[in-house]
């Protein structure tokens, strides 16, 4: 079973940055895609940015590119998303999320098998 725990959110103020992680443990990850999605109060569920495992690969969502990078450290299992110029709209929920393999929906958070808790992420204006 994965298991996938995210750290690193907090308060921060509109123009800061900060990096969130997400530790995996539970298996072998060869062909996993791990992403971040994010929910703000009463909207839906949105795509950040995907990774893959093996080759590295990067897919974010547009109107993130720039600001946001993911990365990942095979031999930490853990993903990374370091977030610059952070804007009050910003705040959200961030979440983990991972599948065995590549899906040209990585946008959509129903095709991804497992995910974390979340970490809560406010920006301040």
């Amino acid at each position: 079973q994965v298991l996938l725990v995210e750290s690193g959110g907090g308060l921060v103020q509109a123009g800061g940055s900060l990096r969130l992680s997400c530790a995996a443990s539970g298996r072998t990850f060869n062909n996993d895609v791990l992403g971040w999605f994010r929910q703000a109060p009463g909207k839906e569920r949105a795509f950040v940015a995907a990774i893959t495992w093996s080759s590295g690969n990067t897919y974010y969502a547009d109107s993130l590119k720039g600001r946001f990078t993911i990365s990942r450290d095979r031999a930490k299992n853990t993903v990374y998303l370091q977030m610059n110029s952070l804007k009050p709209e910003d705040t959200a929920i961030y979440y983990c999320a991972g599948r065995r393999a590549y899906s040209s929906q990585l946008y959509s958070p129903g095709v991804y098998d497992y995910w974390g808790q979340g970490t809560q992420l406010t920006v301040s204006s």
